[in-house]
């Protein structure tokens, strides 16, 4: 499964309700459990964002349908990011496509 960073701001909605938002962490987790997807991990952090998830998806099109259904509620806005591990790292690294640097000095020119 992909790994994805979810960041979350709260909305004045979300602030104004905030003890409640215990309990909607418990309703995303079972909303991840329902697509067949998992949150891994839940911060809240300092700093430019409020609350942070860290979960797996089987696919881009799974993480998305939630993101859209936690942030239709109103109470946070949200930010999805693919994260790749260090051996999903690795392998891109070790695969990247070689492009002849004669091939790349033309195309500045031609801009």
């Amino acid at each position: 499964m992909a790994t994805y960073i979810i960041l979350f701001d709260f909305t004045p909605q979300g602030i104004e309700n905030i003890k409640e938002s215990p309990n909607r962490v418990e309703l995303v987790r079972q909303a991840f459990q329902n697509m067949g997807a998992r949150v891994k991990d839940f911060y809240m952090v300092l700093g430019q964002y409020d609350t942070i998830i860290i979960a797996e998806a089987p696919d881009d099109e799974t993480i998305a349908k939630l993101s859209l259904a936690i942030s239709s509620l109103g109470n946070v806005l949200v930010q999805t990011h693919r994260a790749f591990t260090e051996d999903e790292y690795r392998n891109i690294i070790r695969t990247l496509p070689q492009i002849p640097k004669k091939a790349t000095r033309t195309l500045k020119k031609k801009r």
